[in-house]
């Protein structure tokens, strides 16, 4: 597996939606599994990717973690990145329950921390008069996860859990929501998995045809 935060390529947006693209933060585009949060510093790369967190609180976070502290929280992000990813594999394909409405106490514990609140502020320049914008206090470096968890409650909450899918790659791991119509999306991508799909079955039928 990839975990040199150089060799990673930029991560993969393929989800429709942040909640599974955090889920996809793991994966193997072409043949070696790559974990683009294996580390610290993979992490805040990842969220300035994913449009989570602002590039200068990104910095600031940089700029004032202490050794290994980083590190530490990329660790907590795995382990509610993957027992979330365990969440979403047992409901997807069906409308969620009661019942599991109540497995998602971890991410109501995580909600409950943040500190978000509204500003007026002004709008784009010739666009109207002020805006009501929501903002964030970042107290301390686990702040970074507050986004993470509001993404995945989004997904519990706006999308419909019999349109989330696993990719049919026989090797992809990567999860997305169907908004096509008629539901019909198959592959993560039709560039990815889409094209080994239609090359293996020329390949069968080339067979077939040779017998």
């Amino acid at each position: 597996m990839e975990t040199g935060t150089a060799k990673r390529p930029p991560g993969i947006f393929i989800g429709d939606a942040p909640g599974l693209d955090f889920l996809n933060s793991i994966a193997t585009p072409v043949d070696t599994p790559v974990d683009w949060i294996a580390d610290g510093e993979g992490l805040l790369r990842w969220l300035e990717q994913a449009k989570l967190v602002p590039g200068d609180v990104i910095e600031d976070m940089r700029a004032r973690a202490k050794p290994g502290d980083l590190d530490k929280v990329a660790d907590q992000a795995r382990k509610l990145r993957e027992w979330f990813r365990d969440f979403v594999r047992r409901h997807k394909g069906r409308p969620l329950t009661i019942k599991a409405l109540a497995e998602l106490e971890p991410i109501n514990r995580l909600l409950a921390r943040d500190e978000m609140f509204s500003q007026i502020l002004p709008g784009p320049a010739g666009k109207g008069g002020p805006m009501l914008q929501s903002q964030r206090r970042w107290n301390g470096l686990a702040a970074l996860l507050l986004p993470v968890a509001q993404a995945m409650a989004q997904l519990v909450c706006a999308e419909d859990f019999s349109n989330i899918k696993a990719c049919e790659g026989p090797s992809c791991t990567l999860l997305f929501a169907d908004h096509t119509r008629g539901h019909a999306r198959r592959w993560c991508s039709m560039a990815i998995c889409g094209n080994r799909a239609k090359q293996a079955a020329h390949r069968q039928r080339l067979k077939t045809q040779q017998v």
